[in-house]
């Protein structure tokens, strides 16, 4: 089908010179080093890394997880206590690797000051909200990180109406495990969140929908790490067109693959990673690599190459509709349980930009709708089974 071949974005051209997006300073692991659980080790408190009363731990077992969904139209009392709840964990994850590898407040404020001034003010008020402390807000900026990374497919359909479908793969040790409806900056965004301001992937009244993948690379630079940066885009655009220029021009500190789809069908999925220009293209999907594979072991285990291809089979296949497109979301190769090696899936995210909604499927079956004209307030708790998932996957087990 031609209108899937890769081809440029119009209006998304990158202009800008290499030393804009930074300095490759260092590296992830190593070939043979383990990927995932190596940023686990973090004190067991209640917030992401512990995010509901796990029953037997990350290694295979079954567990639970706490997932709530919030409405707060401009940040307030909801929003301080989600940060009172999950800033102790976060803060031995922002130092994880000590503090002297944390930007200071004054660098991080003028990275946002830069690269996304019109996310200032909310910035701001987010800061003033987690007590005004230097940590909290260095670590609200998300300029330079420490490093994370997870697994994830994304998909754009157009065959009845313009949709996106991802799957969230990720130590369920490690999430937010929030929905926030808001209208921070005027404009209504529905967001799954990360580092408690961020968007792994969401959808705005607009008619912009956008999700991320980890790219497969192991650099690490100068950069936003990426939820802030679609927050700023659920913040401030309409169209993909708007979410490019915003992708070309602003750094990331790892490398991320994120598509984006809005209302009238247009689609594109920017390829990012410090000290090298964005790759921005009109391809419909993404999984965790960025052309050529880098990261052998990740891919691997992972099975990046083989959830592409099966991707663009989906695609490619006249059959296929969009119920069995989203069906083969809960199946293998998209679908793992290997949550014990950092990369099982955590929930399947439907977004539709035309009616402006949001469906969540998860593992145990149960599943949650909103839209911007009906957003419930819930809290419950995901049984996640864990037992049997493969220690590796993908081209090993060919």
């Amino acid at each position: 089908m031609d209108q899937w071949n890769a081809r440029e974005v119009q209006g998304a051209g990158i202009t800008t010179g290499t030393d804009r997006w930074g300095i490759q300073d260092s590296v992830i692991g190593t070939e043979d080093t383990a990927f995932g659980t190596q940023f686990l080790g973090v004190p067991e408190q209640e917030g992401p890394y512990r995010s509901g009363p796990l029953t037997q731990g990350t290694d295979g077992e079954d567990m639970d997880l706490y997932f709530q969904s919030v409405s707060e139209k401009k940040p307030g009392d909801k929003w301080q206590t989600l940060f009172e709840r999950y800033w102790p964990a976060y803060r031995a994850w922002y130092l994880s690797d000590g503090l002297e590898q944390r930007a200071t407040w004054l660098t991080c404020k003028e990275a946002l000051e830069a690269h996304m001034p019109r996310l200032l003010p909310t910035y701001d008020c987010l800061c003033d909200l987690a007590g005004g402390g230097d940590l909290a807000a260095r670590f609200l900026s998300l300029w330079r990180p420490p490093a994370y990374i997870s697994g994830c497919s994304q998909i754009v359909w157009l065959g009845d109406g313009p949709k996106l479908v991802r799957n969230y793969d990720y130590s369920p040790a490690l999430i937010d495990g929030v929905i926030m409806e808001s209208a921070w900056n005027g404009t209504k965004v529905i967001a799954m969140t990360d580092c408690l301001w961020g968007v792994l992937d969401g959808v705005n009244e607009k008619g912009l929908a956008v999700s991320l993948t980890f790219g497969g690379r192991r650099a690490v630079g100068e950069g936003f790490g990426i939820p802030v940066i679609l927050r700023n885009i659920l913040e401030f655009c309409a169209t993909v067109e708007d979410a490019a220029k915003v992708l070309a021009e602003v750094p990331t500190h790892m490398a991320y693959n994120v598509t984006a789809v809005d209302k009238s069908g247009r689609f594109t999925t920017a390829y990012l990673a410090p000290g090298s220009r964005p790759v921005i293209k009109s391809v419909p999907y993404a999984t965790n690599h960025q052309g050529r594979i880098e990261w052998h072991d990740h891919a691997r285990a992972t099975a990046t190459l083989e959830r592409e291809q099966f991707l663009r089979f989906r695609l490619e296949d006249d059959k296929v509709t969009f119920p069995k497109l989203v069906d083969a979301f809960r199946k293998p190769p998209l679908y793992t349980n290997a949550y014990h090696n950092g990369f099982g899936t955590i929930y399947t995210a439907i977004y539709d930009p035309v009616d402006g909604s949001a469906t969540y499927l998860f593992p145990d079956g149960s599943s949650k709708h909103h839209s911007f004209g009906d957003f419930k307030e819930e809290a419950w708790t995901m049984p996640i089974d864990g037992n049997g998932a493969p220690k590796t996957r993908g081209m090993d087990l060919i």
